[in-house]
């Protein structure tokens, strides 16, 4: 699988989120907005380090670009994900044990929430002409994927659609690894568009007044 073909789609401006007079935040852009370029890495945590070497190598296909050895006997090692970015993986011998619904999907689309502050999910970008391919390499290797293998993601009121059509903007084909993270490779058929952003985002709390 070519992970090198994946690209990010916007506007090419940097925005920051800020307050209006009322004290809601907006997604207008800033002049001084923080000049990111992307994910350096993302650092999960798994139960065996062989185990997924072997799967994010043999089944994925990354290569494994950094191997760390932590002082308190665990271990932290860099996948490259392609797009200069790396997905990385802690492994301590006393790590707490897996907490599905809580520090990570249970059961995608059945039960797609975790808890505050977890992880949710990882996406890897993948030019659309390489999903079939990539679902085929997932099924030989056993690898639990939702049904369809190809969700389309439309603005409709379901989010999703059977077939595909005009309004669809993203291809995505959900899959977990050994350690019962949830993965993505995504296909993003056009760039973002300012009527993209709609919605007011929530409050867990409504301001006195609202």
């Amino acid at each position: 699988m070519d992970r090198g073909k994946g690209r990010h789609r916007g506007h090419g401006r940097r925005r920051a989120f800020r307050k209006d007079r009322a004290g809601v935040l907006t997604g207008e852009p800033r002049e001084d907005a923080m000049k990111t370029k992307g994910i350096n890495h993302l650092a999960l945590v798994c139960r065996d380090m062989a185990e997924t070497v072997a799967f994010y190598t043999q089944v994925l296909g990354m290569r494994l670009v950094k191997t760390v050895a932590l002082p308190d006997g665990g271990q932290h090692f860099f996948f490259d994900c392609g797009g200069g970015s790396t997905l990385a993986f802690f492994w301590w011998a006393d790590a707490p044990p897996a907490a599905p619904g809580i520090a990570s999907v249970a059961e995608f689309p059945a039960s797609p929430k975790s808890a505050v502050g977890s992880m949710n999910h990882v996406a890897f970008h993948m030019d659309e002409d390489e999903l079939e391919a990539a679902i085929g390499r997932l099924q030989a290797a056993g690898v639990k994927m939702t049904v369809p293998a190809v969700v389309n993601h439309d603005d409709s009121a379901m989010g999703v659609a059977r077939e595909m059509h005009e309004g669809v903007w993203i291809r995505s084909v959900y899959f977990t690894d050994p350690n019962g993270v949830m993965l993505e490779f995504a296909a993003t058929l056009r760039d973002f568009r300012p009527d993209d952003v709609r919605h007011a985002p929530a409050r867990a709390v409504q301001p006195a007044g609202a």
